[in-house]
């Protein structure tokens, strides 16, 4: 059994890759590396979550557990005005990240080393989105939820993609505990993508 995609140093050997997918309209060239999550193509949650999210041009938005970068990228374009900050506890997945966002010419973002929220405490954000690392346990994505709440603008909103079958009920419920408004903006072959209002 190899690392975990959510251990800070994964040791599982380099095996780099390269594709391009069309995201919004756009199409951005991404490296990828053994160790990180859904590393030879983007995962079905992840596209489903970029293709629903609303993300204004002067947004200030925080892309949590952002792997190797797709999401962060994206909102990067949408929120050409604005900046965006990508965090992962995963430093082989920030590297990527980074180098991505050279790669794609995308100015607007910096990309940190984060245990959760570590990293960005204090700051204050229109938009949060995320496709929570289901398999580090509930404990860890609720806090993503919890804490989440405390770095969002009054109004601002976290976007959230998960499937039915890794906890939806549960993940909604937290939602809707912690939020004003909770929205299911989308369901596809068994993912949600809820909307929650601060």
């Amino acid at each position: 059994m190899g690392d975990h995609y959510y251990t800070s140093q994964p040791g599982t050997a380099h095996d780099e890759q390269q594709f391009s997918f069309v995201l919004r309209g756009r199409e951005l060239r991404f490296t990828t590396d053994a160790g990180v999550f859904s590393r030879d193509r983007i995962d079905f949650g992840s596209v489903l979550l970029i293709e629903n999210m609303e993300i204004g041009s002067h947004a200030r938005v925080l892309d949590v557990g952002c792997g190797y970068g797709p999401i962060g990228l994206t909102a990067a374009t949408l929120a050409d005005q604005g900046k965006v900050t990508m965090i992962d506890v995963n430093e082989r997945a920030v590297d990527l990240a980074r180098r991505n966002a050279e790669r794609n010419g995308i100015k607007n973002i910096e990309v940190r080393v984060s245990d959760v929220y570590s990293a960005v405490q204090g700051e204050q954000y229109d938009v949060i989105l995320t496709n929570p690392p289901i398999r580090a346990g509930k404990e860890i994505v609720h806090r993503i939820f919890t804490e989440g709440h405390e770095l969002l603008v009054e109004g601002g909103e976290m976007w959230v993609v998960i499937q039915k079958k890794q906890g939806a009920p549960s993940a909604l419920k937290k939602l809707q505990e912690t939020y004003r408004e909770v929205i299911e903006v989308d369901r596809e072959k068994g993912y949600s993508i809820f909307r929650a209002i601060k």
